[in-house]
């Protein structure tokens, strides 16, 4: 028969074993022991858990690190890459530039070259004593009559494809005309002083004469050996002088201009042509008035861009001025 000491016994252990079976199971640590000398020590204790956040921080960390070095170098490269492509298009625009200056100089040479030939023609004729009616040069003409100075004045364009393309191709029509003058002299000269007459009829809504008495003082075309080109003729004239209408039409601006011409008058005439004065000292008609050829629209002046008493005269074909010469 057990005794009561017996149960105590046995009641207790049951009850260390319940206690011992409930108690959690400590998680393992990892301990790390640090010498600080002096036979200091210093013991850091990191569980799983710990050392899993550790890890982590470390990878996002990496990886923050290599997402701005991508984007470091993406920047950094397109930086350079658009200041190659700038630096590409500044050289390609400074070749077109210079190709443009070339061509220029190129056609104020062929122009040098027709004013010359103008003047052997001129001189043939004169020696032959030929009585032959043939086309004037209006571009010779006109740099002979802009030697002898006078009021010159803008708007000033610089030279672009359009432009010298237009040069081109007056010069083209240029040699066309002395071709045609000296078809007229050779017959001349085949049927012994028998002239060749050319005869034009214009329509009176055609721009045809002067505007105003005067001498050319700049001419249509590149001027200062290519740097300027020049959309009209400069007719330098007295102060004051009438400026009349080239031709019939009707008034579509009358007034002051901010761009250079000063006080000017634009006429709208038949076919997409328009004349354009610029540089009066006063206007005389309105907009929307209808004009005729010869009539007084303006007085000669320097108002605007302007060296001196002048009248800039223009002809322009569906919005693009054109050489005015041959409606003078």
């Amino acid at each position: 028969m057990m005794t009561e000491e017996k149960r105590r016994h046995k009641k207790k252990n049951a009850k260390d074993l319940e206690k011992t079976a409930k108690k959690p199971e400590a998680a393992p640590k990892w301990i790390i022991t640090l010498e600080r000398g002096a036979g200091k020590k210093h013991i850091l204790k990191l569980t799983p858990l710990m050392l899993r956040y550790g890890l982590l921080s470390i990878v996002i960390l990496a990886l923050l690190l290599i997402v701005s070095c991508g984007l470091s170098g993406y920047l950094l490269f397109s930086r350079q890459s658009s200041q190659q492509t700038i630096e590409a298009l500044q050289k390609a625009n400074a070749i077109q530039q210079q190709q443009l200056v070339e061509l220029a100089q190129k056609a104020t040479q062929l122009q040098g070259q027709l004013d010359k030939l103008n003047g052997e023609e001129n001189e043939l004729k004169a020696l032959s004593n030929l009585g032959v009616d043939t086309k004037k040069d209006p571009d010779a003409a006109a740099a002979a009559a802009a030697q002898s100075g006078g009021g010159q004045g803008g708007p000033w364009i610089a030279p672009d494809y359009q432009n010298i393309s237009a040069v081109f191709d007056n010069i083209e029509k240029r040699i066309k005309l002395h071709e045609k003058n000296l078809a007229l002299i050779r017959q001349a000269l085949l049927k012994q002083r028998q002239s060749g007459t050319l005869i034009t009829q214009k329509v009176v809504t055609t721009p045809s004469g002067w505007p105003a008495h005067g001498t050319i003082s700049s001419p249509y075309g590149f001027r200062w050996h290519g740097t300027d080109f020049h959309p009209g003729v400069d007719i330098a004239a007295d102060y004051g002088t009438p400026i009349r209408a080239t031709a019939d039409g009707v008034v579509t601006a009358a007034g002051w201009n901010s761009g250079g011409y000063g006080n000017m008058v634009d006429i709208r005439h038949a076919s997409g042509l328009l004349t354009r004065y610029g540089h009066a000292s006063s206007v005389v008609v309105h907009i929307g008035q209808h004009v005729k050829r010869g009539q007084i629209i303006a007085y000669v002046g320097s108002t605007g861009y302007s060296t001196g008493p002048h009248v800039h005269y223009e002809v322009r074909l569906n919005g693009r001025p054109i050489d005015p010469m041959p409606y003078l």
